[in-house]
């Protein structure tokens, strides 16, 4: 049987899914067989997996950490808010309903069955099992039927260590008051503590540690410095934080709705050292730019409601009339077009809403989404583009018959998406649209920016894991783990 590991964490973001990631790459580096597993996960950041599914995007990361293809087993649960009451429940990476939170409650027995069963398929293949637990297992009134934190813990048996970020302050009222809020049998299966974005001089933080180890009986495991310049997929929330960059020779603004979805679909552009780029959220205006982008939505008709009461859909016009471009990825598209129906109620009350009516296409939506991984070419039909496809809308109208890229089918190549008659306008259904550094370099190009300095956003994802996995190695106390897998 495999060992496994289970990180919690005090707070949200606290480095659960960084330490994660950290020992999964560690322990790959020795030659240890190792899995990534959340058993729930609400999040809008998704990928596509190798067997046809749907998980959240930080085990994907977690997956290229531990060298193998992500799937479906890695995050059995995933929860996509399409509402503030509602969201789309998603098992082995399906669409099974929409739930409010009282439903949802009721549903967690099902949903523990569907997260053991990936766990023990999980076993019998690997030698080590990291599981990341989701927020804090100290919410009082998430206690009951808790399948994300100590009530799986609980159910397999398996040791917890409990992360805090101490930048954010208050690290040892955190720990302390984190397992003091645990149960009995709880807190004897928390193994010890691991302090995250550590800044200054270790030795200062020295009598604190003592007194944190005395007070709560359990070792610090390690302290994590502060890792600058780390970029790794976001789990869900948006990195506000931008390179500082100079000369930049492009003006990008992504816009931020409600239900913004894979918005790690832009790291590449954030992190461009030729863009200068900008979130355009709530309140907010669109800054004079190059090009903006509608990004992909959870809730596609809602979103483009919030769009126009922000006035951005004037912004976008005035945009245009000056000759700016525009690009929608997914949602983005379907918004651009000229209608958007749900006759099924799929992401909220049956209807249908106006687009913005830029695209000569309209889309419907539908029960069965799709969720595919996609290779191909751009509109030129010699540069090169992967990514995946994951919605519930089909786009039909004239508008497609001048595909913006084409993908890779087994009778050929396949068009996807649109360009618009005067060149102003991409729209098409690919996540991953500029990870291809020839790629991003066509479509800067195609708004106006003379690409110099290509990034591979796989080359920059597998930098900071080497990273990552040498100062978390460094940091860790790894053999009070005790994670030498038994024969």
């Amino acid at each position: 049987m495999s060992k496994t590991i289970m990180v919690q964490g005090t707070t949200s973001d606290a480095g659960k899914t960084t330490l994660v990631a950290a020992l999964c790459r560690i322990f790959s580096n020795r030659g240890v067989s190792v899995v990534p597993f959340k058993p729930q996960n609400m999040a809008l950041n998704s990928a596509v997996t190798v067997d046809g599914g749907e998980i959240g995007r930080a085990q994907a990361l977690q997956a290229q950490a531990a060298r193998i293809e992500p799937h479906t087993d890695m995050n059995p649960i995933l929860i996509k808010p399409t509402s503030d009451t509602k969201a789309q429940i998603i098992i082995h990476g399906k669409a099974v309903s929409d739930m409010d939170a009282a439903v949802y409650h009721d549903y967690k027995l099902h949903a523990m069955n569907a997260v053991l069963e990936s766990y023990r398929r999980l076993q019998q293949q690997y030698d080590l099992i990291v599981v990341e637990g989701a927020g804090s297992p100290a919410e009082i009134n998430l206690r009951d039927r808790d399948i994300a934190n100590m009530g799986f813990a609980e159910a397999v048996d398996c040791p917890v260590v409990i992360i805090a970020d101490i930048d954010r302050g208050g690290v040892f009222a955190h720990l302390v008051g984190t397992l003091a809020l645990l149960s009995e049998s709880e807190q004897t299966r928390v193994i010890g503590f691991v302090i995250n974005r550590f800044r200054g001089d270790i030795n200062l933080l020295k009598p604190g540690l003592d007194w944190l180890e005395q007070k709560t009986g359990k070792p610090v495991l390690g302290v994590i410095p502060y890792l600058n310049g780390l970029h790794l997929d976001a789990e869900d929330a948006l990195e506000r934080t931008q390179p500082k960059k100079q000369n930049t020779k492009i003006r990008v603004a992504v816009l931020v709705y409600p239900r913004i979805s894979n918005h790690n679909d832009f790291d590449v552009l954030r992190l461009h050292p030729d863009v200068e780029f900008f979130w355009v959220g709530p309140e907010q205006t669109i800054p004079s730019v190059d090009l903006i982008i509608l990004p992909g939505s959870k809730n596609v008709r809602d979103d483009l409601q919030f769009l126009r009461r922000q006035n951005w859909d004037k912004t976008i016009a005035k945009h245009l009339r000056y000759g700016g471009k525009v690009i929608g990825i997914c949602g983005g598209m379907q918004m651009l077009g000229s209608k958007i129906s749900d006759p099924q109620g799929i992401e909220g009350p049956a209807g249908e809403v106006a687009g913005l009516d830029y695209l000569e296409l309209e889309t419907q939506l539908v029960p069965e989404k799709i969720l595919r991984r996609q290779t191909g070419v751009l509109w030129d039909s010699a540069t090169q583009v992967q990514g995946y496809e994951i919605h519930c809308g089909i786009s039909s109208g004239n508008a497609l018959a001048n595909p913006a890229v084409y993908f890779n089918d087994q009778s050929g190549l396949v068009g996807d998406g649109a360009i618009s008659a005067d060149n102003q306008i991409i729209g098409t259904y690919l996540h991953g649209l500029f990870d291809t550094p020839d790629a991003c370099r066509a479509i800067l190009q195609w708004s106006g920016c003379l690409d110099e300095s290509p990034v591979d956003i796989g080359d920059v994802r597998e930098r900071a894991l080497r990273v990552l996995a040498k100062t978390v190695g460094e940091s860790l106390d790894l053999a009070a783990l005790n994670l030498t897998a038994q024969s």
